[in-house]
């Protein structure tokens, strides 16, 4: 199947269509079309539209031979009641790989339609104000989620629960500007300085409060976005590639009495308890016998500065206890195994506080496999809720914080400077929110979409 690409210089003006379920064997596949051309494209393949939000059975055929497409359930939205805020047409057609492929290139064949590119719909809801970004960053996640933790939070997210937070501080920021700017327009009054330390102070110290309880939350959204990083490390032939394939139920790491076998990094994603972890696999740790396997290493370093947890993988036999002194540096959650309890001893060599098992016979890998669920919890489930899911989210943010408690540290009388200490503040919530000076973004957001959202 082949369909050409954007048909005019300005997208937004067109009217674009695409496969918006999965692609593959599907009983039911639902293509859509968004924009000024989408009823008329729905009526010459089907005849006469139905209702606003009523589905109808209509034979949809080819407007230039006739010949007959499928039967499908066709549906209208007309704008701005829809989900792009455009008039929106759906066609929940059969899900044979030839029937999409029928229907999408006879749309591509009408005049003035043409193929969406990747989160084009997403960006037209966000433009026509019927999404801002932190919802549309929701709707991606709610997209991606692989665990019901992931699920629930970028629900809360594409629900509006930033948005609401945002706005409401965003309140807050005017009625302190407010006051700033009377201030500033009878600045030759005794009481000025008491508008701003009496009134507009406590109005922006009680919001500083509130966004500072939401910034230290141990980045547990991100957390939970990303998954867990749990990075596995120690001596060679320790049984981390072991440990790996039992956790994973698969073989996906080679494993080998050789020293050095693993000398990139390995991942696996593993849903625990409705919480996402990557447990990454990595070259044992030794003076290195070349290049390639020092590299390994370093990238073991690497990876280990920026887990979540670090798994210290301890032989029964010989254990050495310590992790090296690169990979601890800084790091607060440190798991120590005792691995291969089957050849060697499980008692006698072991530390207090460590795990004992063995990844060959699956002794001991429940006890693990509870300490990650309960460990994962911990980091991304305990408490409320984050409302900070995306590094984005977090900078605007933190540069709104820094600009309020410039505005509480600063010499009240300087009214200019205070003034702008807020328009600071706002303006980094109007880019989180996608309000204001977001072009350098909307790009690299709404890019990660699937094609047809």
């Amino acid at each position: 199947m082949t369909l050409s690409g954007p048909k005019t210089n300005t997208p937004t003006s067109d009217t674009i269509f695409a496969l918006s379920s999965g692609r593959g064997r599907a009983g039911i596949a639902v293509v859509r079309l968004s924009g000024s051309l989408a009823g008329g494209a729905v009526r010459k393949l089907g005849g006469a539209l139905p209702e606003g939000r009523q589905a109808l059975l209509r034979h949809l055929c080819d407007p230039q031979t006739g010949e007959k497409l499928d039967d499908a359930l066709v549906l209208f939205f007309e704008a701005p009641l829809s989900f792009t805020g455009e008039d929106v047409g759906e066609l929940h057609v059969h899900g044979g790989p030839a029937v999409i492929a029928a229907v999408l290139e006879t749309l591509d064949g009408m005049e003035g339609l043409r193929m969406a590119e990747p989160g084009e719909f997403a960006r037209r809801a966000f433009e026509n104000g019927k999404l801002d970004l932190t919802q549309a960053e929701g709707l991606a996640d709610l997209i991606e989620a692989e665990t019901q933790a992931q699920r629930r939070q970028a629900l809360r997210q594409s629900g509006g629960t930033l948005l609401a937070l945002c706005d409401e501080w965003r309140e807050q920021i005017i009625l302190a500007a407010s006051l700033v700017e009377a201030a500033l327009d009878f600045s030759d009054e005794a009481d000025v300085p008491e508008l701003i330390e009496d009134r507009a102070r406590p109005v922006i110290a009680d919001l500083l409060g509130g966004l500072n309880h939401h910034l230290d939350d141990a980045r547990k959204g991100e957390r939970l976005r990303e998954g867990l990083q749990v990075v596995l490390a120690g001596q060679p032939n320790v049984g981390k590639s072991s440990l790996l394939n039992a956790l994973a139920s698969r073989d996906v790491a080679i494993v080998s009495h050789e020293p050095g076998t693993t000398r990139d990094v390995i991942e696996v994603h593993l849903d625990l308890g409705g919480f996402p972890v990557t447990l990454i696999d990595t070259a044992g740790l030794r003076q290195p016998s070349g290049e390639i396997e020092r590299e390994g290493m370093r990238r073991t370093v690497a990876r280990a500065a920026d887990a979540d947890l670090l798994v210290w993988l301890v032989d029964a036999a010989k254990p050495v206890w310590e992790p090296h002194a690169d990979i601890k540096a800084g790091k607060s959650h440190i798991l120590t195994i005792l691995n291969k309890i089957d050849v060697g001893p499980a008692t006698g060599n072991n530390r207090k506080g460590s795990l004992a098992i063995s990844a060959k016979t699956g002794d001991g890998l429940e006890q693990l496999i509870s300490f990650l669920t309960d460990k994962a919890s911990e980091l991304m489930g305990a408490g409320e809720p984050a409302i900070v899911t995306r590094a984005r989210q977090r900078r605007e943010l933190e540069a709104c914080r820094d600009a309020l408690q410039a505005f509480l540290s600063g010499d009240a009388a300087d009214l200019e400077l205070r003034a702008e200490d807020l328009r600071v503040a706002a303006h980094s919530l109007g880019r989180l929110s996608g309000r204001v000076d977001v072009e350098d973004i909307l790009d690299r957001i709404f890019g990660d979409f699937c094609i047809g959202k």
